[in-house]
């Protein structure tokens, strides 16, 4: 049997669920399910025949484990589970067996990965980060899938965090020193400063495409986009104030679909009230970069957009980063910060004034204008993160670059393979 598991990432199930037959399992598994952003009660108590039954009557996941301990003949009840598992769902199979034979056959069938008891929270943390990065790669004999594009939304937690000035950062880094053909979208669109940090006139793209969403074609794009550079294009506007916004957010759809079409990189300049307003615009996003501040407030913020995002864009990945941060006059504490959200904060970007005047100067993005600032260092650690080649992970990995995420990496992953005994008789 050849079960087609490896699809592309369904967008309208859930991204997990377990079925797991020990209480031991589940107590690895959950906190791993949580740190990933799933919901725990998705890792149900039973076995391989458990998830057959609940599949046949429910849509299967993007990613599904499955517990073999209890079944007597595992290969036919993996053939019983593909009957009822939909094309795209990727298998992880776990179980007691050490049987060399038994891996291949698993394998050869379709399960994507087998892994053995008792599990390590490291081996299932790799598992299913390794399950994530197939969806992240190109699907074989789809030309359009074939190019690489990663889309990533910046949102602040609070107004005046920095999310613009990290989002057009982000977006220079990528043009001008990753040499990615990038799209920046800037979706404040009254009050927008993405063309201002460029020392450019936003145009009329924006409210255009607003207006008129049936005009949003690849021309469209190629008239409407400001270039800010060799491989950097920016959709601004500055609407008049005395202009509500009139959309059902399907104009800012199209936009995403044609860049993800035209360019390698987009980077949205996500306002939290379109956040709010239209979660469609995550659909396809696959990084949020959350700024936030060391404040209550902030903290408060951060808790609640994190749980909007698992319960309406799971699919994306969050990360999370403190800027403008001043430990000494810090209102709170980074770790004090981080056990209110619990989670780690992934990126520190510490606060440089005399460097944000002179970029505002200079008419130039902040990591421009400021290329030996201890916050650029920060910021481009985060764009080395997102486009998977930061210094440290490629010497992690032997030389070979992470892919997107910098924690997907399918080919290194592919590598850690669970230990099974090769002594034993084939």
């Amino acid at each position: 049997m050849n079960a087609p598991w490896k699809s592309g990432l369904p967008g309208n199930r859930d991204p997990f669920a377990a079925y797991i037959c020990d209480d031991s399992a589940l107590d690895v598994l959950r906190p791993v399910v949580i740190e990933l952003g799933w919901q725990p009660e998705k890792c149900n108590k039973g076995g391989l025949r458990n998830a057959v039954q609940s599949l046949s009557v429910s849509a299967s996941p993007a990613i599904l484990i499955v517990d073999l301990s209890e079944s007597g003949d595992p290969l036919n009840d993996i053939n019983a589970l593909a009957e009822v598992c939909e094309p795209g769902t990727v298998v992880i199979a776990i179980g007691q067996v050490n049987d060399v034979r038994l891996y291949r056959d698993l394998l050869s069938s379709g399960i994507h990965d087998y892994l053995l008891k008792p599990l390590s929270a490291q081996q299932v943390h790799d598992a299913l980060n390794q399950a994530l990065a197939v969806f992240m790669s190109p699907k074989a004999g789809d030309a359009d899938a074939a190019k690489r594009h990663i889309s990533t939304a910046v949102v602040g937690t609070r107004g005046g965090v920095g999310a613009s000035t990290l989002a057009t950062s982000l977006a220079w880094l990528f043009a001008e020193q990753h040499k990615a053909a990038t799209a920046l979208l800037d979706l404040d669109v009254h009050f927008g400063t993405g063309a201002l940090a460029l020392d450019l006139e936003p145009g009329r793209g924006l409210t255009d495409a607003i207006e008129n969403p049936s005009r949003i074609d690849p021309l469209f794009i190629e008239r409407a986009m400001v270039r800010a550079g060799d491989n950097l294009s920016i959709l601004s506007a500055e609407a008049p104030i005395n202009q509500p916004l009139m959309t059902d957010g399907s104009a800012f759809v199209q936009l995403e679909d044609e860049f993800r079409q035209a360019f390698e990189m987009t980077v949205i300049d996500l306002p939290r009230n379109m956040l709010i307003n239209f979660p469609q615009l995550l659909a396809d996003v696959n990084l949020v970069v959350l700024t936030c501040e060391l404040t209550l407030a902030s903290a408060r913020d951060t808790i609640r957009i994190l749980s909007w995002l698992k319960a309406n864009a799971s699919h994306a990945h969050p990360m999370i980063v403190a800027n403008k941060v001043q430990p000494a006059l810090a209102e709170i504490s980074k770790a004090d910060f981080e056990a209110s959200i619990e989670r780690k904060v992934d990126f520190v970007v510490p606060y440089d004034i005399k460097a944000a005047s002179n970029a505002a100067k200079l008419g130039q993005v902040f990591v421009d204008a400021n290329r030996s600032s201890k916050a650029t260092a920060a910021i481009r650690q985060i764009a080395e993160r997102v486009m998977g080649v930061s210094t440290e992970d490629t010497i992690a990995t032997g030389g070979e670059k992470k892919s997107l995420l910098g924690n997907f990496d399918f080919k290194a992953m592919l590598a850690k393979k669970p230990k099974v005994d090769l002594t034993k008789a084939d």
